[in-house]
């Protein structure tokens, strides 16, 4: 038995003198493909370019798995190779002239269509709230408030400051607020 959380975390208290295995590469995938896919879409990644940048990402995290020392968890570890690897995706869109035009079609897999709608028009505003954050805003209020890390693994993920974190997390939520209640009027 192993001293890794369930989340390959890392941070579980081992019995004094005991060595924890490191996860191999396979446990460490399939622990964390959802959470990295989820990380690079609302760090604007453009739909058309996500099986790439996962991709990418998980060719790091093969390459370091063995210099992984665990001085946070795998969680935190992968969101800043996503994090870098999300910066050069969209350098590239911008570069070849900006990103894909997102698909308009709605997925069945909701109950019915006006369920599927609605969830449908929620991302798409979530993605433009989040769109219209700065970087570091947008990255903190991602780990924090959409994949419920705390503000210390957070700040360990980004190599920021916890006090900075707790602020850039403040200035977020007031942003995120202030969009979610400003006026929209129309159909887009």
């Amino acid at each position: 038995m192993t001293a890794l959380s369930p989340g390959l975390g890392l941070d579980a208290a081992a019995a004094p003198g005991a060595v924890a295995a490191r996860p191999g590469f396979d446990e460490v995938y399939d622990q964390l493909f959802d959470f990295v896919w989820r990380s690079l879409r609302r760090l604007g990644v453009p739909r058309a370019g996500i099986d790439d940048a996962v991709q990418d990402v998980f060719v790091v995290v093969h390459r370091r798995l063995a210099e992984f020392e665990g001085r946070s968890s795998l969680r935190t570890w992968a969101f800043g190779i996503a994090l870098r690897v999300a910066r050069d995706h969209r350098r590239r869109a911008r570069r070849k002239g900006g990103h894909a035009p997102l698909d308009a079609r709605i997925p069945d897999e909701a109950p019915g269509p006006a369920e599927s709608l609605a969830r449908w028009e929620a991302v798409r505003e979530l993605d433009r709230i989040l769109g219209g954050l700065d970087e570091d805003k947008r990255a903190v209020f991602l780990l924090v408030e959409i994949e419920e890390m705390s503000a210390p693994e957070a700040a360990l993920a980004l190599g920021a400051n916890v006090n900075t974190v707790y602020s850039r997390l403040r200035a977020a939520r007031r942003e995120v607020l202030a969009a979610l209640s400003a006026p929209r009027g129309g159909f887009r």
